[in-house]
């Protein structure tokens, strides 16, 4: 039995101590606690570790496709909104509807588990934390590199046919344009600190998905669309609209870069790391490392 295994099987054992202080409890009682108990977070974490482990064992193509395939996807969202905020009545409320699109691309994406940078601030870093040694570092950076690249160019192809070419409408493009502005905006600092908090929601969304259950669409729709109507910045959904800007001539590969790029993926990294792996870690290092 390896470590794993190990791990698993000591968590399997909590729950059946908590189970046999049930015991004077019917079965048809004791099945109806078992159908509305809740996963504890030692349970959590051993679920996304294992996820994790899977993750950071996935060649190099297949890691490279999953992430072009979610670039693309996140497309959807910039998409959806647009289409959204163009055909709504100037309203005080229209913002807060229209960004509900935003979400359409983190639930094809998280739905179809497709690989997103984001995610993996914290999935690959649970086994890190666990692990402590350079090789695990090594695979880690090896599945971060490989995911940001493809999906910016996920990201990047997308955003070429919605500025190059009339799939869309000229009052649709203009929707795209408000929209994709608030990536290039802010300065520096003010970009960290929006992508610490996306980073942060988007790592504490994997956190929340295996206890989810039926209302996992519902909490995907929840989270992104407080990312959005917030305005915080996320490296990937970010990137399509900051592409657009660039493509269209209504920025510059400058802007993209440091308006953008890089203080958002610092913040990203910085929120997804740290509030959710690290502190989620921390409350079941005893249980998991016993």
């Amino acid at each position: 039995m390896d470590q794993a295994e190990k791990d698993q099987a000591e968590i399997g054992g909590h729950a059946l101590s908590a189970a046999s202080s049930m015991s004077d409890v019917s079965e048809p009682e004791r099945k109806i606690v078992e159908a509305h108990s809740r996963p504890n977070a030692a349970l959590i974490h051993e679920t996304i570790r294992a996820e994790g482990e899977n993750e950071l064992g996935r060649s190099v193509l297949a890691l490279l496709l999953s992430g072009l395939t979610a670039g693309l996807a996140m497309g959807l969202s910039l998409m959806a909104e647009g289409l959204l905020r163009a055909h709504l009545p100037e309203a005080p409320w229209r913002d807060l509807v229209s960004k509900l699109g935003y979400a359409v691309g983190f639930l094809v994406v998280v739905l179809g588990r497709q690989q997103l940078f984001t995610e993996n601030t914290l999935t690959p870093i649970l086994p890190l934390l666990y692990n402590r040694d350079m090789r695990t570092f090594g695979l880690v950076a090896r599945l971060w590199a490989l995911v940001l690249v493809a999906n910016v160019a996920g990201t990047r192809a997308v955003s070429a046919v919605l500025a190059g070419t009339d799939l869309f409408p000229p009052e649709i493009r203009e929707a795209f344009s408000a929209i994709s502005r608030h990536a290039v905006e802010a300065s520096f600092g003010s970009t960290v600190l929006k992508g610490i908090f996306a980073g942060w929601l988007i790592a504490l969304l994997v956190w929340l998905m295996p206890g989810s259950g039926e209302s996992r669409s519902a909490v995907i729709v929840l989270v992104t669309w407080l990312v959005s109507v917030a305005g915080f910045a996320h490296i990937v959904a970010g990137s399509v609209d900051a592409s657009f800007l660039v493509l269209s001539n209504q920025a510059g590969a400058a802007d993209y870069l440091w308006r953008f790029f890089t203080p958002t993926l610092l913040g990203n990294v910085v929120g997804g790391v740290t509030l959710v792996a690290v502190l989620n870690y921390g409350q079941v290092a005893s249980e998991v490392q016993a």
